[in-house]
């Protein structure tokens, strides 16, 4: 083999463990990243192989349930007639729309021990954003009347005729 030939080798084999490297370190990435969406009975039907996934669970919490100390909180999930336990132990404390019958959702494992244990917490409050009682959904109060919508055509627009 001639010096040049050696050389293409060296560097042919050098940049094939440096892709494979990298595609093997992608693919674990994404592995451990990704999660899966389930219902707390769901949860429940899974079997064994829901102690060895990443999961998100959503519920509203039930009320008089959140226990706090510090970061730490253990609180219970309620879907239709389900409870599901949670121990959410993060690094950043729950948002402040985590209270008492607000909608949560719970990212991390479910334990042996029955308790699913988050790392992420989410919340929202689900009357904070809803229209008031008696106010119509779109902004207007009930007695304006609603006003006729015009269309504006910009010219140059994309679909718009010239």
């Amino acid at each position: 083999m001639s010096k040049q030939t050696s050389t293409y080798l060296k560097f042919g084999s050098a940049t094939v463990v440096i892709l494979l490297a990298l595609g093997f370190l992608a693919y674990t990435g994404v592995q451990d990243s990704k999660s899966y969406y389930v219902t707390i009975s769901e949860l429940r039907g899974m079997g064994d192989i829901a102690y060895t996934r990443r999961l998100r669970v959503a519920g509203n919490v039930k009320p008089g349930s959140i226990r706090r100390a510090g970061t730490r909180v253990e609180f219970m999930l309620v879907e239709q007639d389900q409870i599901l336990p949670v121990i959410y132990n993060g690094t950043e404390a729950p948002p402040d729309t985590f209270k008492d019958d607000s909608q949560a959702l719970a990212d991390g494992s479910f334990g042996r021990d029955g308790v699913f244990h988050a790392k992420q917490l989410q919340a929202k409050c689900a009357s904070k954003y809803a229209p008031k009682q008696g106010a119509p959904a779109n902004g207007t109060s009930a007695t304006e009347p609603v006003k006729s919508v015009t269309q504006v055509r910009v010219s140059g627009s994309p679909g718009a005729p010239q």
